[in-house]
C-alpha cells in the first residue's frame, strides 16, 4: 500500500518539474556539478538521511561524497538507495583488501581503509547501491531484477526461512521503505555484492559445478563466452526528435547447467562420461531418414563422436552449445508478464548456441521449466476455450530452471535439475505447437542491456530526464543504432528510425505490452527465429491505426537483398475494421472482422472465413493493457495476417519489411509478434486452432 508520504512526494514530483531542465546531465557527469541549479527541498532527502546519521551511515556517504553523488542525493529526482551500514563497509573493504584473487594487489587500494579506496572502486559502490527509479518493498516481494544506476543488476529475493527481503543472496534489508523526498532508502546488512568474473570465470567459483566448467574449458566454449561489449556501433545524426539513444550496447550469455550432482545421478562422474553421454544423444541426430536435427541432416554436416571436443560439430561440443543462450536474462527475466489473462502460460522460445535450434521456457506454478511437452497445446475441441484435459497429456514435465541467480559480469548461470539435450522429442514434440514470439525475444541485445519491459521512467531517467517527440509519437522511448541487433539489417542507414516502445504505462493492444516501431522511409530486415522442418504458416501481428503505413513484404535465406523474394501484395497497416451493430463481417477493410462475442458461435465460422482472407483476429491470450480490460481478440485493431503459408527448412530466414510510400516519413510501421504455426495445428483433422 502506497502512504501518505508517498503521494505527498508525487504531487511535490509535479510541481518541481519546472526544475527539470537544470537537472539534466547531473547523474552521468558528476565530475561537473553546478550546485547552483540544485533545488532545495524543505523536507528530508536522501543525502539528508545518510548525513543525520552519521553512527550509521558515515561511511557510506564518504564514498558518495568522493564522487559527487551526495549531491545528486540532495536533487531533484526518484532513487532508490540501498544503504549499507558503517560494519557492512568495514568488512568489505576487509575483504576488498584481503582478496588474494584480486587482478591488482589489494584491489589497488592504497591502504586497509576507507581513504585507501580508489576513485574507481568508490563509484562502482555507490553507482552499485543506486537506482535512477523508485523500488519499494511490495515490488520486491515477488522477486525482481533491479537495474542500478551501474549499468548491473540486483536480483531481489525472499528468504523462504526468514522472510526478510535478500539482495544478490547475500545481503539483507534491515530498514525498508524509509520514503523521502526525492526517492526511498532501504538499510542493508552487507555491501551488495557483484562478480566482475565472466561467466565461465564465474561458474568454476562454484565447487558444485567442476564438470560442466571442466567442459566449457575442453571445448573451448568458455573462450567465446568473453565478450562484454559490441564494437563498432554507429552514430545516429538525426536524432532531433531527443529519443534516448543507448551508447553503448552489452553483450551477454545465459548458462544452464548440470551440477555435479545432477550428472552423477545420471552416472557421470568426470568428462569421458560425459563426453560417452553426449555421444550417445547426439551421435545419430544428423542421420538420413531417421534423424532429427534438421539443420545437420540437410546440410550432409557429420556429426563428430572423438574426442576433438573443440570441433562445433563434437558431440560434447553439441551437448554444451545447446545449454547457453547470446543475452544475459535473471530468473525473473527469462519469461515476461504484463497483460496475460490469468489462465494461461508464460511461454519462451528462445535459441541457443547450437545452431538454429531453439528451446522452450514455461511457467508451471509459479516455477519455470525447459523443454516440457503437453500434446495438443495449440489445439482445442471446445468453442472459446483451451482444450480439456483429454486431449493434452503431459509428456514431459520438463528441466525446472532453480532460481538462483548466479551473476557474472556478462551473464547469468541458473542451475538445473535434469539433463538438458537436443534430442528427438524437442523438434517433434516440445517445439510442435504453434510457436509466438515476442518481437523483442529474437533480438538478445534486447536482453542483455535491461531494455526489454523497460519502464518510462527508467528510460527517462537513462535519457537525462528529457522525453522525445517526432510525428505523433512522443514520450520516452529508445532510438537504436542501425547495426545495434545482430538479428536485424538496416538497409538504407538513418532513413530508418528504428523505435522500442515499452508500452509499460500505456493500454496498448500488444503483446506484452510493448513493440517496435520504425518511421521514416523504412528498408530492414529480421532474422526470423529458426524452426524445425516443416510446413508452417508465418504470420505477423500488429495493430492496425491510420498512422500507420503501408508495407511490402520479403522472406529471403540470407540478409543480401539478393536473395529476398517478394510475398503476397502490400499491406496498408492503416486500414481498421468496423465493428458492424448487427455483427456483420466487415467487407471495407477486407479482413472478414467482426466482433466475435455477437456472433452465437463466438466467432468460430468468421475465424475460418477470416483465415481464407488471409486474416487472424488478435489472440485471447492478452488484454489492452496492464491489469486486464478488452481481449486481444474483442480489438478490432489488433490483428494477425498471414504472411506466408510453405514448407521451412531449420536455418536461416530474413523477413523483410519495405516501405511502399517512402515520400511519408511519418508513418509508423508496428511490429508486435510473429508467429509460425505448423500444418497439423491450422490444418488438423480433428480438432481447431484455439483462440489464444
Amino acid at each position: 500500500m502506497k502512504t501518505q508520504n508517498h503521494y505527498k512526494r508525487i504531487f511535490r514530483k509535479l510541481t518541481l518539474l519546472a526544475f527539470l531542465p537544470a537537472m539534466i546531465g547531473l547523474v552521468s557527469c558528476s565530475e561537473n556539478i553546478d550546485e547552483s541549479n540544485l533545488y532545495t527541498f524543505t523536507g528530508e532527502t536522501i543525502e539528508d538521511y545518510l548525513s543525520s546519521r552519521e553512527d550509521q551511515f558515515s561511511s557510506f556517504n564518504y564514498i558518495l561524497t568522493r564522487v559527487g553523488y551526495d549531491k545528486i542525493l540532495s536533487a531533484y529526482g526518484m532513487y532508490t538507495c540501498f544503504a549499507p551500514t558503517n560494519e557492512a563497509v568495514k568488512a568489505y573493504i576487509e575483504e576488498l583488501y584481503n582478496d588474494e584473487e584480486a587482478d591488482l594487489p589489494h584491489n589497488g587500494m592504497t591502504s586497509n581503509s576507507l581513504e585507501g579506496l580508489t576513485d574507481s572502486l568508490c563509484n562502482d559502490i555507490a553507482l552499485f547501491h543506486l537506482a535512477n527509479t523508485e523500488v519499494m518493498a511490495v515490488d520486491m516481494t515477488n522477486g525482481m531484477t533491479i537495474n542500478t544506476m551501474l549499468g548491473r543488476d540486483i536480483n531481489a529475493a525472499i528468504d523462504s526461512i526468514t522472510g526478510n527481503t535478500v539482495l544478490n543472496a547475500y545481503s539483507t534489508i534491515t530498514s525498508m521503505d524509509n520514503e523521502l523526498e526525492n526517492g526511498v532508502l532501504h538499510v542493508v546488512d552487507q555491501v551488495i555484492r557483484r562478480s566482475n568474473r565472466l561467466v565461465a570465470g564465474e561458474l568454476a567459483q562454484h565447487e558444485d559445478f567442476k564438470l560442466f566448467t571442466q567442459a566449457l574449458t575442453v571445448t573451448g566454449i568458455a573462450d567465446e563466452l568473453s565478450a562484454t561489449l559490441k564494437e563498432g556501433i554507429e552514430e545516429i545524426t538525426n536524432n532531433t526528435a531527443k529519443w534516448y539513444v543507448p551508447e553503448e550496447c552489452k553483450v551477454g550469455f545465459t548458462v544452464f547447467a548440470e551440477s555435479d550432482e545432477v550428472l552423477r545421478e545420471h552416472g557421470i562422474n568426470n568428462i569421458d562420461d560425459l563426453a560417452a553421454y553426449a555421444n550417445q544423444v547426439y551421435g545419430s541426430c544428423a542421420d538420413a531418414g531417421s534423424g532429427w536435427y534438421d539443420y545437420y541432416r540437410n546440410h550432409n554436416i557429420k556429426v563428430d563422436q572423438g574426442s576433438d571436443y573443440t570441433n562445433p560439430n563434437n558431440c560434447l561440443n553439441m551437448f554444451v552449445r545447446y545449454h547457453i543462450l547470446k543475452f544475459r536474462a535473471s530468473y525473473d527475466k527469462l519469461l515476461y508478464s504484463f497483460n496475460e489473462v490469468s489462465k494461461v502460460s508464460l511461454v519462451e522460445y528462445y535459441e541457443t548456441m547450437l545452431p538454429f535450434t531453439l528451446m522452450k521456457i514455461i511457467r508451471v506454478s509459479g516455477k519455470r521449466y525447459l523443454n516440457r511437452w503437453v500434446t495438443n497445446t495449440s489445439l482445442t475441441d471446445r468453442i472459446a476455450e483451451m482444450g480439456t484435459a483429454s486431449i493434452q497429456t503431459v509428456m514431459r514435465n520438463g528441466i525446472e530452471i532453480k532460481n538462483t541467480n548466479i551473476q557474472a559480469l556478462n551473464g547469468y548461470i541458473h542451475p538445473i535439475t535434469d539433463m538438458l539435450v537436443y534430442d528427438y522429442d524437442v523438434p517433434h514434440g516440445v517445439l510442435n505447437e504453434r510457436l509466438r514470439f515476442d518481437d523483442t525475444s529474437f533480438l538478445g541485445e534486447m536482453m542483455s542491456n535491461s531494455h526489454r519491459g523497460a519502464t518510462y521512467a527508467e528510460i527517462k531517467a537513462w535519457n537525462g530526464g528529457i522525453s522525445g517527440s517526432e510525428g505523433s509519437l512522443s514520450g520516452d522511448y529508445i532510438r537504436y543504432p542501425s547495426n545495434y541487433f545482430d538479428n536485424m539489417r538496416v538497409y538504407n542507414g538513418n532513413n530508418t528510425h528504428v523505435m522500442y516502445l515499452s508500452g509499460s504505462n500505456n493500454g496498448w493492444s500488444n503483446y506484452q505490452g510493448d513493440e517496435f516501431n520504425c518511421m521514416g522511409a523504412y528498408d530492414f530486415a529480421f532474422r526470423l527465429p529458426p524452426v524445425p522442418d516443416g510446413t508452417y504458416e508465418l504470420r505477423m501481428g500488429y495493430t492496425a491505426n491510420g498512422n500507420r503505413g503501408m508495407v511490402q513484404f520479403y522472406l529471403g535465406r540470407s540478409s543480401s537483398l539478393v536473395s529476398m523474394k517478394a510475398l503476397d501484395i502490400p499491406l496498408d497497416m492503416r486500414r481498421v475494421p468496423v465493428d458492424n451493430p448487427d455483427g456483420s463481417p466487415d467487407t471495407g477493410s477486407g479482413t472478414g472482422w467482426c466482433l466475435y462475442t455477437k456472433t452465437d458461435d463466438m466467432g468460430v465460422e468468421t475465424d475460418a472465413n477470416m483465415h481464407n482472407l488471409g486474416w487472424m483476429r488478435g489472440p485471447l491470450y492478452y488484454t489492452l493493457g496492464k491489469g486486464g480490460g478488452t481481449l486481444a481478440r474483442a480489438n478490432r485493431e489488433d490483428l494477425r495476417r498471414i504472411i506466408a503459408k510453405m514448407q521451412f527448412e531449420q536455418g536461416e530466414y530474413w523477413l523483410r519489411f519495405k516501405t511502399v510510400l517512402p515520400d511519408n516519413t511519418t508513418t509508423e510501421f508496428h511490429l508486435d509478434y510473429i508467429e509460425f504455426c505448423p500444418e497439423n495445428v491450422y490444418n488438423n483433422n480433428q480438432y481447431v486452432e484455439d483462440m489464444y
